[in-house]
């Protein structure tokens, strides 16, 4: 109950209602609090109360309040209200619950404050006073009755004193502006708690108050919940109890209001009875109300667990994410570690090569400065003879140990430097684009059903992502079964999130679902949604498949030809299940020609009598007999002709597999063909002669009795 404190507490002092009257604008305020709030307004400006001569607005007629409120606030700031004048406003300030209130004109000596809680204590309401609603700021002007105009809300009342009764907690004093300390004895008269040092400062025991009897406060709440309930009585005739309610004011009224009053004329009911209707309103109200309740309960609920499975998700993801950028670290590292065997390989094989080539060129030059030495040895010898004798030879070796240093002995094999460049810009642009991506399918798209419809036998449906769901959808897939409950199968595949399915069979309940997805794969099903589509088949003649020479009209339902040849025309639906039927008026009928009427495949020939091939079941006519034709073949002659208002009808059961002619309301021979199955389109021939109008959307003529159905037709996307 601790919500509905609020509920309990005047907008004025912040505290729980005492003697709450009800404001024309049926908000509440105490009755005291009312008196501090007056403002008295100039002479001038006032007029004059009506309520006296009964030509005033009703005080409860909330719409004229509502007018005469706009009215005084847009205008000139007054605007009558039966016995209440609207005011202008004055300055305010804010209550300790936020609501702004209007100070009084002229401040009260702090004796009258503590006497306003008594009702005979009352000083006169000064001339041409008014008072402003703290909550919808609207000012009315008082009567001569004043605040007693105003009717007292004892529910309120009652329902404050039952809240305080049930409140286990320590009485508190109500006189205490900030911190509320425990009361400690209570005032009768008064009906409010005092602490110690609020009754020395607000009731002190001296003057009227002397008289006042202080009790304990646990024995002034018993008092309060033994006192008996007050019986309300009409603000207008203070004599009277309120019996009776006015409908048309919404209000209580006594007798004497229905005998002299302004309510004679109205309807009135009995107080009781009244009471017990709006009760039972108010707890329909409440019921609805008490279930939203419950639906923000149940949501408020689902929200916490969102909570928890955020913060449970959050570790999880969090530790998923440290663990994938440590395997990268480790991949890393395992790189590192690869490449740099790498270069110590090269390291090693750079350094084998120049110190195999340091080696050998260390025994090269070891060698040279051997022959170099010998050679000056031999140059000091004097024999003549004996150094001709070695003289060639030693002139050879020395010119073969010269070629031998000049062959790129003195060049290094290997470069000091590594020829290994570390190629890590892609691998350094790949970190920097490292960022999440969605791996997880899309969520089950939503159908909005108020943009799904059927409009013959075409289906349109609707669908959106979840309003919260943030996963990337690539695209979306469509299903419908075939009308008879059967395998579902894609009709649609695209971006797109709407989309309309035609060629459908009539009077068939077709079964949808769609699906989204993306990369990581395909969706849920959203839910299944039932298409009917039209049980009678409305449709017109298709220009677009029609011989060139056929001349249309009339939105496609009139045609006549511009050639003495036949040509086709067929309708721009086709039929493969149920029973379906239609008419043909002939406008215009020259020269005895022979119009033919029935149904075709959709490759029928458009340049010859309609039934001269295999793909056309017809009926031909003149103006005397009849011949049903299909693949040139004419069989069954009927009597029976045409002219001009004559009307042809075509009944097509697919139940039996039938094709039947009537001309004008009667059936024009036997059954014209049997086996009918498979997809047919209403058709026609005629030529220049023949003018002729299309009527659909008919019923079966009451003659027929369709037959069971069959319904293993194909379907047509």
């Amino acid at each position: 109950m601790d919500e509905m404190e609020e509920e309990l507490k005047c907008p004025v002092c912040g505290s729980f209602f005492r003697e709450p009257i009800i404001l024309p604008c049926s908000h509440n305020i105490c009755l005291a609090c009312a008196r501090n709030i007056l403002v008295q307004t100039p002479d001038a400006e006032s007029p004059q109360s009506s309520r006296a001569s009964g030509s005033g607005l009703s005080d409860y007629d909330y719409l004229d309040l509502d007018k005469m409120s706009l009215y005084s606030e847009a205008d000139s700031g007054y605007g009558s209200y039966g016995g209440f004048v609207s005011a202008p406003t004055t300055p305010c300030q804010k209550s300790p619950n936020g609501v702004r209130v209007f100070p009084p004109a002229v401040p009260q000596p702090p004796a009258q404050h503590h006497l306003l809680g008594h009702p005979g204590s009352l000083l006169p309401i000064p001339r041409n006073s008014c008072i402003t609603c703290p909550q919808c700021h609207r000012s009315l002007n008082l009567d001569e009755r004043g605040l007693r105009g105003f009717a007292k809300n004892r529910v309120l009342e009652g329902v404050v004193d039952r809240y305080q009764q049930s409140k286990a907690a320590a009485l508190k004093c109500q006189l205490c502006e900030k911190s509320p300390k425990e009361a400690t004895v209570m005032c009768e008269q008064c009906d409010v708690f005092y602490c110690d040092p609020c009754r020395l400062r607000c009731h002190p025991p001296r003057g009227p108050l002397a008289k006042h009897r202080l009790v304990p406060p646990a024995h002034g709440r018993v008092n309060r919940r033994t006192s008996p309930r007050k019986i309300s009585t009409c603000t207008e005739h203070e004599l009277e109890n309120l019996s009776m309610y006015c409908v048309q004011c919404k209000m209580p009224v006594c007798y004497q209001c229905l005998e002299e009053g302004k309510h004679g004329t109205h309807e009135v009911k009995a107080l009781g009875a009244m009471w017990k209707l709006h009760k039972g309103q108010l707890s329909q109200a409440l019921n609805i109300l008490s279930d939203r309740a419950t639906e923000a309960k149940e949501f408020l609920v689902q929200l916490r667990n969102m909570v928890q499975h955020i913060q449970e998700n959050g570790v999880e993801f969090e530790a998923c994410l440290v663990a994938q950028c440590d395997a990268l670290i480790d991949a890393l590292n395992r790189r590192k570690a690869q490449l740099l065997t790498r270069v110590n390989k090269e390291h090693e094989h750079k350094l084998k090569v120049v110190r195999d080539q340091i080696s050998h060129c260390t025994v090269k030059l070891r060698q040279t400065t051997g022959l170099m030495e010998y050679c000056v040895e031999v140059i000091k010898e004097n024999d003549p003879s004996g150094f001709l004798q070695i003289s060639d030879a030693l002139i050879r070796r020395v010119h073969m140990t010269e070629d031998q240093w000049g062959k790129g002995t003195l060049t290094p094999r290997m470069t000091s430097d590594f020829d290994l460049t570390l190629d890590s810009g892609p691998l350094l642009q790949t970190i920097h684009q490292l960022d999440f991506v969605q791996m997880k399918v899309p969520a089950a798209p939503m159908l909005q059903l108020e943009e799904c419809c059927t409009i013959n036998n075409s289906a349109t449906l609707s669908w959106k992502q979840p309003p919260l769901s943030t996963i990337a959808v690539d695209g979306y897939i469509l299903e419908l079964d075939d009308g008879n409950g059967g395998q579902y199968r894609e009709v649609y595949v695209g971006t797109e999130t709407i989309c309309t399915v035609d060629g459908l069979h009539y009077n068939s309940t077709y079964m949808s679902r769609v699906k989204a997805f993306n990369a990581s794969g395909v969706g849920q099903y959203s839910k299944i949604l039932a298409m009917q589509t039209s049980e009678i088949a409305w449709f017109t003649f298709d220009p677009a498949s029609a011989h060139p020479d056929i001349i249309l009209s009339n939105d496609n339902l009139t045609v006549t030809c511009n050639s003495y040849d036949d040509r086709v025309v067929m309708g721009n639906s086709g039929f493969s299940r149920g029973v379906h039927y239609w008419e043909i008026t002939v406008d215009r009928y020259d020269n005895h020609p022979d119009p033919a009427f029935g149904v075709a495949r959709g490759d029928v020939l458009k340049d010859v009598m309609l039934g001269k091939d295999d793909r056309a079941w017809a009926m031909y006519v003149d103006n005397n007999r009849s011949w049903f034709m299909h693949n040139n073949s004419h069989t069954n002659r009927t009597d029976g002709g045409v002219s001009k208002g004559t009307t042809v009808g075509v009944l097509l059961d697919f139940n039996r597999g039938i094709l039947i002619f009537l001309i004008n309301d009667e059936q024009q021979g036997p059954v014209a063909f049997e086996g009918i199955e498979g997809l047919y389109y209403p058709a026609i021939s005629l030529n220049r002669n023949v003018q002729v109008t299309l009527h659909t959307g008919l019923p079966i003529p009451d003659f027929y009795t369709p037959g069971e159905a069959d319904l293993s037709g194909v379907l047509r996307s």
